[in-house]
């Protein structure tokens, strides 16, 4: 769930063909699964909360690394390019590669984007009154590499690098008034740790299972970062299969930032297509971020399932801003297509509200956690 990227805060409503102009298809029977690849690239139009009509395309690849390995989960890299009337453009690779009996796993985020944002200043009470305008260019660049340490444990470096330039916003309004960090161009590089469970028995769409992830990552100048500071997520999901396939997915997500000079772009982001569903990315911002999500999905017939859901959180500067009675909560539900049935990879439509008029409507590949 790191959304740093317009890449990956991109929400909409996303016509696709899902006949792609392009696909490839190998398989090899001898060992089941294990030698298919699959390519699939198909045009989009997307239209979303943040942006106007869009135009582009998107692509997914399913791979397996090891030839002979029956284990391992299947590996995915997944791209999209587009380009608004806004003139907005977003280009970037998400991807996880599991090598063989998933001794090592490696997890990426690419990303180059000229992205108009809007910005309500910092506070989880940040007024709707107080939105502004703001542009930014910014490269981005996410490796996480995870090592195995048996029994479903691994231990991980990561590293995290963001370019941002061309930074825009109106003279003397909320970014001048709150003085906020990263309002001039700057650069970030850090350095982590993670320490990982996952026993998912599926990559894309796992219906039974456990994940729980904790990560430190530093910021520093002497990594070439323009700030100090360490980011530290808490992720803990839990998968249980009820009845004739269907799934209750549940998901608890800690975003922490410690430190005096958090940049804008670092700053936990509140809604999205990942979380809290229903609320515009970035509603509203602050050092840190608590998120409660649960999910309940089923088949419908054929390639074709459906999901209801319902979120909690909130934003905060310290621990003690957070309060029972000041949560904000989300829910919705979505549609499901099944691009491959084999892999579980969906084609994702859903509609979240939140309080007041915050409401939108998302189409991504994969499911949202």
């Amino acid at each position: 769930m790191v959304k740093r990227t317009a890449f990956y805060t991109y929400l909409g409503l996303i016509w696709i063909c899902c006949t792609p102009f392009a696909r490839l298809k190998a398989q090899t029977d001898s060992v089941r699964a294990v030698k298919t690849k699959h390519i699939l690239v198909f045009p989009v139009i997307a239209n979303s909360i943040e942006t106007s009509l869009s135009f582009g395309a998107a692509g997914s690849f399913t791979f397996h690394l090891s030839k002979n390995d029956t284990t391992s989960r299947t590996s995915n890299i997944q791209s999209l390019a587009l380009y608004s009337l806004e003139k907005q453009l977003v280009v970037g690779i998400n991807g996880a590669e599991y090598f063989h009996k998933e001794k090592y796993i490696l997890n990426e985020q690419l990303s180059y984007s000229s992205f108009p944002d809007k910005f309500w200043g910092l506070g989880k009470n940040a007024p709707d009154a107080a939105e502004e305008a703001y542009t930014f260019k910014q490269y981005y660049i996410y490796l996480h590499l995870l090592r195995s340490l048996g029994h479903n444990f691994f231990g991980g470096l990561l590293f995290e690098f963001q370019n941002v330039m061309d930074v825009n916003y109106k003279s003397g309004g909320v970014f001048d008034q709150q003085n906020i960090v990263g309002r001039r161009p700057y650069k970030i590089a850090g350095l982590g740790l993670s320490f990982t469970y996952d026993n998912r028995n599926d990559a894309f769409a796992p219906d039974k299972g456990n994940f729980a992830q904790v990560y430190f990552n530093h910021f520093d100048n002497a990594f070439g970062s323009a700030y100090d500071y360490t980011n530290v997520v808490i992720d803990l999901r839990k998968y249980i299969r009820t009845f004739k396939k269907q799934v209750l997915a549940l998901q608890a997500y800690g975003f922490i930032n410690l430190g005096d000079s958090v940049p804008l772009r670092s700053l936990a982001s509140f809604g999205g297509s990942t979380s809290m569903r229903g609320y515009y990315d970035g509603r509203y911002r602050d050092k840190q971020q608590l998120i409660f999500q649960a999910e309940y999905r089923f088949p419908l017939f054929k390639r074709f399932g459906a999901v209801v859901f319902g979120n909690m959180g909130d934003v905060g500067h310290t621990p003690s801003d957070f309060s029972l009675d000041g949560l904000k909560y989300s829910y919705g539900g979505g549609l499901r297509f099944a691009l491959n049935k084999t892999e579980k990879l969906n084609l994702r439509l859903d509609y979240g509200v939140g309080k007041g008029d915050n409401s939108g409507i998302y189409l991504q590949l994969g499911e949202a956690f």
